[in-house]
């Protein structure tokens, strides 16, 4: 029985704590409120994952560190390079391989589907931050200082999904209620559900012939969000959704009067044109494959209601 060290609770901190767990393994989840599943192989610590001294006890023992924690949207630039980095310098100490939870900002804009091999090349500050991440933790990978491996995946969906189309669509369109979003909702888009992400983290932390490099999760769908929620609804039952995108006036009155509305300007070119993910290597040499579409969105309308 191996112990696994996850910080961050939210959807897919979780779901990776439960899913080891259920194969037997020791889970010590780590965030600052003590948060996290309930289960007998799942300690919860209330910590802050930046102090150096209190992390590397944490991890004593431990065989995975599993960086699942973020700051909030909106604190990104200033709060997310420290977290990572004391994160990182953690598991060099303590002799822990470490697997990053990480997301396609850093890639920018590219044509075709996303390969994990593409350069690092952001257009956005928050894409700048990611890769400056996953680019500091490679480099002590390859200075022989600790093993990382970075899980990248799509939008997340599923009953516990946070984001955009999960927190300001899905309850609408289950509530039969018109969804204004921020963003285009008619290009091809990469979704990935929340159990299939925490099943990449784990097959890639399980193997010796991962390390140094990214992994895509397999997208349960590749819908555009406007036919991802028309299947939505009908799978819930309910009326058809009715969806608009903000006209520029009422996008400028979002961004002045919310914070987290402000950082979505700079990512709307992810709805704008196709975004999808190349996810083949997974599927073939970690043998994770993609949960079925409707029965995700079967879980996410029972769960909504």
């Amino acid at each position: 029985m191996n112990l696994h060290v996850i910080a961050g609770a939210g959807a897919i901190g979780s779901a990776t704590a439960r899913l080891l767990a259920a194969a037997g393994e020791r889970v010590r989840i780590v965030t600052r409120g003590g948060g996290g599943p309930e289960h007998p192989l799942v300690e919860r610590v209330a910590a802050d994952v930046t102090d150096p001294v209190r992390l590397g006890e944490l991890l004593r023992g431990a065989k995975t560190l599993y960086n699942a924690a973020a700051p909030a949207y909106q604190d990104w630039r200033t709060a997310f390079p420290p977290l990572a980095s004391a994160l990182l310098a953690a598991a060099e100490r303590a002799g822990t391989d470490y697997v990053i939870l990480g997301n396609v900002y850093g890639y920018g804009e590219a044509d075709g589907p996303l390969t994990p091999d593409l350069p690092m090349r952001p257009n956005s500050d928050k894409g700048r931050v990611r890769a400056a991440i996953w680019e500091e933790a490679l480099a002590a990978h390859r200075a022989g200082r600790v093993r990382v491996a970075e899980v990248r995946a799509g939008d997340f969906l599923g009953p516990t999904a946070v984001g955009l189309f999960p927190l300001l669509a899905v309850p609408a369109v289950l509530a039969g209620a018109e969804a204004v979003l921020p963003v285009g909702l008619d290009a091809p888009h990469a979704w990935s559900f929340v159990d299939d992400v925490a099943r990449t983290l784990i097959a890639v932390g399980a193997r010796d012939d991962t390390w140094g490099r990214a992994w895509h999760v397999p997208s349960t769908s590749e819908l555009p969000p406007r036919e991802l929620l028309g299947r939505l609804a009908e799978i819930a039952g309910v009326p058809g959704p009715r969806l608009r995108v903000m006209t520029p006036q009422e996008l400028d009155a979002a961004v002045a009067a919310d914070a987290v509305m402000a950082e979505l300007p700079e990512m709307a070119y992810q709805y704008d044109r196709e975004l999808l993910l190349d996810a083949s290597e997974t599927e073939r040499v970690l043998g994770v494959r993609a949960t079925g579409l409707d029965l995700v969105l079967k879980e996410t309308a029972s769960r909504g209601r």
